[in-house]
């Protein structure tokens, strides 16, 4: 089997001509009639003992051809990207035999090929990071949530009127067209007002009555709730049995004490602030360096095959289905659920799986720009590492897990700290009180999801 020629006929495709010779191919017919001797069955010859000559002569010369073809096809195919040298990516298709007999076999078949990348700016990236400045209300803010946390519930004994923040321990039961509907009731069912736990308007309602008060709600369910309730309107009876209240302890020294190692409220401030700072820190060189792998995927030109975007789809929803099972739900259910379907949520997750091809095929061209290499002592590190995750002997993990699926893993690692640790930080200006205010009221953008350099799966070490 060899490869006769190798040409380019569209933008990341090559076609690949393979000749088998007959001596082969022969070797595959007989293979072939071996194989399929025993389903065949011959007047004259008892089940699965009829001649080769005799098949053929009955059925034609050509009989075990397709079989033949089957046999020689993996190894004839591999073998010829092999020779070509050529990037394979996908499975070759659009096989075509324009000659197959007794002297050999020709076939044509197609093969996707790694894209060429032109690689954009990767040294020298400018990128803006957030402040890490922590103002005195953000301190406020962290203390006033212990605080919450530490609160306990109490009953309001005098009779007022329930109000905003309250919490409601009510009865309700709902009704669409005078009938009731399923989910629609509950019994002593604490409700804080004001949180958006029932519909819009349901909250509003209760506010202003009084512990012992029975009443109606009136609202309309939303047009993206549940179909058989979406856009209906109901009427919700309730019956307010009594209001609760948190009830925050007082920030002082035995407070600070009882919730962490410091002895003053003081002290207990100044180390609320150095956490903020360092978690703001931590943030902000995260948000950054994600940044600039970013504007490097994005600098990145390409023609990149779909079958590279699909196959990062598939890994994606993949991880997405494992994470649902092991919170004891499939991705079925969830689609029924969410009212999504495989081909939405395939949507969802295709700009950044473009994105992330990008930045893989920048990685690959940064390792052979800059020369970069594995060092014996990258590799003892890494070992380390996954004798201390598994708790093994790293002798032990050597055995288990080769060299060479490790290395791929370091230079991709190798080629990412290259872009950060020469990307160009420009600090951002602390935020405004009004500009965070502005923020607090939900005007804010939803954060970008990042981008991370591909880790090619080592193999797992058998415990």
């Amino acid at each position: 089997m060899s490869l006769k020629s190798s040409n380019k006929v569209e933008e990341n495709v090559w076609e690949l001509e393979i000749a088998v010779d007959g001596e082969t191919f022969e070797a595959a017919v007989n293979k072939a009639y071996l194989q399929q001797r025993k389903k065949i069955n011959i007047p004259g010859f008892r089940k699965g003992k009829a001649t080769r000559g005799f098949i053929e002569k009955l059925y034609g010369e050509k009989v075990f051809y397709e079989d033949a073809l089957e046999i020689i096809y993996p190894d004839a195919v591999s073998d010829a990207i092999e020779e070509s040298k050529l990037e394979v990516i996908d499975t070759p298709f659009d096989l075509d035999i324009p000659e197959m007999g007794k002297d050999g076999v020709v076939m044509k078949v197609k093969v996707t090929v790694k894209p060429e990348v032109k690689l954009g700016k990767y040294k020298g990236v400018k990128v803006s990071k957030k402040s890490a400045k922590v103002s005195a209300e953000e301190v406020k803010n962290h203390i006033n949530a212990t605080l919450e946390q530490n609160s306990r519930i109490v009953t309001v004994e005098r009779k007022r009127a329930a109000k905003k923040d309250d919490i409601a321990v009510i009865d309700f039961e709902g009704f669409v067209d005078g009938e009731p509907f399923e989910g629609g009731s509950g019994e002593n069912f604490e409700l804080t007002l004001g949180s958006g736990q029932f519909i819009p308007g349901f909250e509003d309602q209760v506010i202003g009555h009084k512990a012992g008060e029975e009443f109606e709600v009136n609202v309309k369910f939303p047009e993206e709730y549940t179909p058989e309730l979406a856009g209906k309107d109901a009427v919700f009876k309730c019956k307010l049995h009594e209001i609760k209240i948190k009830e925050l302890p007082a920030l002082d020294d035995e407070f600070v004490k009882d919730v962490s190692e410091f002895d003053t409220v003081e002290e207990y401030k100044k180390s609320v602030k150095t956490e903020l700072e360092n978690k703001k820190k931590q943030e902000a060189e995260a948000q950054a360096s994600g940044d600039a792998l970013e504007a490097v995927a994005d600098s990145v030109e390409a023609v990149i095959p779909d079958c590279m975007i699909e196959k990062k789809i598939d890994r994606d929803i993949d991880d997405f289905a494992y994470r649902l099972q092991m919170q004891g739900l499939d991705i079925k259910t969830y689609f029924k659920y969410t009212g999504t379907d495989e081909k939405s949520i395939r949507d969802s997750y295709r700009e950044q799986a473009v994105k992330q091809v990008k930045l893989d095929l920048a990685v690959e061209e940064i390792i052979k720009k800059e020369k970069l290499e594995v060092t014996p002592e990258d590799l003892e590190d890494e070992y380390k590492k996954y004798a201390d995750a598994y708790n093994m002997d790293i002798e032990q993990i050597k055995k288990a897990v080769p060299a060479d699926n490790i290395k791929p893993e370091i230079l991709n690692r190798k080629a990412v700290d290259f872009i950060v640790e020469n990307a160009v930080f420009t600090e951002e200006k602390a935020e405004s009180k009004k500009s965070a205010a502005k923020a607090e009221s939900g005007e804010k953008k939803p954060a970008a999801k990042k981008i991370t350099a591909k880790k090619p799966a080592a193999k797992k070490a058998e415990e």
